[in-house]
């Protein structure tokens, strides 16, 4: 993203705490594969809490094609979802769709159970690193479908109704996981999921499927077990909190010395992110609406951070925190073992004044996958420096919420460029800047 609409650049004028109070909606991580699901079943779906992002607007758009009907329900953030007349849908218009999300994947289990064949398009998604595809087929041809590579996308069949199978994941992979559970729900037969992903949004998924009438259970060493049943019906459900966005609105607070009470943020997922918060020296406060965070003045704490699965530290949480690590006094370790290139948003903080190397071996104690494949993928960050203002070219949804804490946290103003995919996961941000009273303008409007 190159940054040349104006209406997709934002002017930061930095160096303001940010204090008061946002909401957090329905997890990303969640609400586009609930919507998903809602193929699977006989009757209308009933989803709460749903966040207005694009990735909700792009698997809307995608569901309509196929002939379901979306509309609003009774509350704001509720929609109503109904596959009684699910079709095929035109090449041409799911084509159109084609490089602005990853879910379009996600579509084949459901539309081979439901239609018995289906088309996927060029997938899009943030360039963090490695993302294969290549395992949701494999997974698919387990299943029993066959699968045509074409110059437009994927087309899939299933000649006969899909058969359960034993999968074991490389690495637990949260879209594989969600792959498996949307498949072998309708599946005839056991479907045994080793090395599975177990993140919160995926217990949400699991628990949206049980109301529909799936067989799902799950143990405690990554394994799902899933008993196939020939027919699911609707649900009802309210969509758990985004942790991840809560986790990223306090760093912001913490980076800015400011003073934000996240409303909806809940502790019971974000544990590990609090413990961590606490050690760098933010300071919270729980009740039963949300989490207030702040910086309780003083210097923060230097740190050793290392991203992993749940229950490890998120990698979306990574980065924004990393931005409040560059005001901590000493040495920072920061290794990520998800994705292999999350670290390359670093070199915009260090033109902002940020002291921080990257290093290819695997720092801070333990070896993970990417120790002998020469990536960056470690990092020291030496702090406190001073940042300041610059022109920024948002990377992906994380790294680019990233920036705009460097630039709010920054001296002077910051052009921060391709901000339209902050709307990818993060609902209203203008809005709660705004709210929170940050100093942001569109070009050529005045301060909003």
């Amino acid at each position: 993203m190159t940054g040349t609409d104006s209406h997709d650049v934002l002017l930061v004028h930095g160096g303001t705490p940010l204090e008061g109070e946002i909401r957090v909606r329905g997890a990303k991580n969640l609400v586009p594969k609930a919507m998903v699901a809602a193929l699977l079943g006989s009757g209308p779906s009933r989803l709460r809490n749903v966040p207005d992002i694009r990735d909700v607007r792009v698997v809307r758009g995608l569901l309509q094609l196929h002939g379901v009907t979306v509309r609003p329900g009774e509350e704001p953030g509720e929609l109503v979802l109904d596959p009684t007349h699910v079709e095929s849908a035109n090449v041409a218009d799911i084509d159109a769709h084609a490089g602005s999300s990853r879910i379009p994947i996600l579509f084949c289990g459901p539309l081979l159970h439901r239609l018995g064949h289906a088309f996927i398009p060029g997938l899009g998604g943030c360039d963090i690193g490695g993302r294969p595809i290549d395992f949701h087929f494999d997974v698919l041809r387990q299943f029993g479908a066959t699968i045509e590579k074409r110059a437009d996308g994927q087309y899939l069949e299933a000649p006969q109704r899909l058969r359960g199978c034993k999968i074991r994941l490389p690495y637990p992979s949260v879209g594989s996981t969600e792959q498996v559970l949307l498949t072998a729900v309708l599946a005839e037969g056991v479907t045994e999921l080793s090395n599975a992903a177990v993140e919160p949004e995926i217990e949400d998924l699991i628990c949206v499927l049980q109301k529909m009438g799936a067989i799902i259970s799950m143990d405690t060493d990554r394994t799902i077990r899933i008993t196939g049943v020939d027919k699911l019906d609707g649900y009802t459900h309210r969509a758990l909190p985004d942790r991840l966005e809560a986790a990223s609105w306090a760093s912001a607070a913490l980076a800015t010395e400011g003073n934000i009470y996240v409303r909806g943020a809940q502790q019971r997922s974000m544990m590990t992110f609090l413990n961590t918060y606490r050690k760098v020296g933010g300071a919270f406060e729980i009740d039963d609406e949300g989490i207030r965070f702040w910086h309780p003045g003083g210097s923060l704490n230097a740190i050793h951070l290392e991203t992993d699965v749940h229950p490890g530290f998120q990698t979306d949480w990574q980065q924004p925190l990393v931005v409040a690590l560059t005001q901590a006094a000493g040495l920072s370790i920061v290794h990520e073992t998800v994705y292999e290139s999350r670290l390359g948003f670093t070199s915009a903080l260090n033109q902002m004044g940020a002291h921080i190397q990257l290093y290819r071996e695997c720092l801070g104690g333990s070896d993970c996958r990417f120790g002998q494949r020469n990536f960056l993928h470690s990092a020291v960050v030496s702090g406190p420096t001073k940042l300041q203002g610059a022109d920024l070219v948002i990377p992906d949804l994380r790294g680019g919420f990233s920036y705009l804490i460097a630039a709010l946290a920054a001296q002077g103003t910051s052009r921060v460029h391709g901000i339209e995919l902050i709307n990818r996961g993060y609902e209203n941000f203008m809005e709660k800047l705004v709210e929170l009273g940050a100093k942001v303008e569109l070009p050529g409007s005045a301060l909003v």
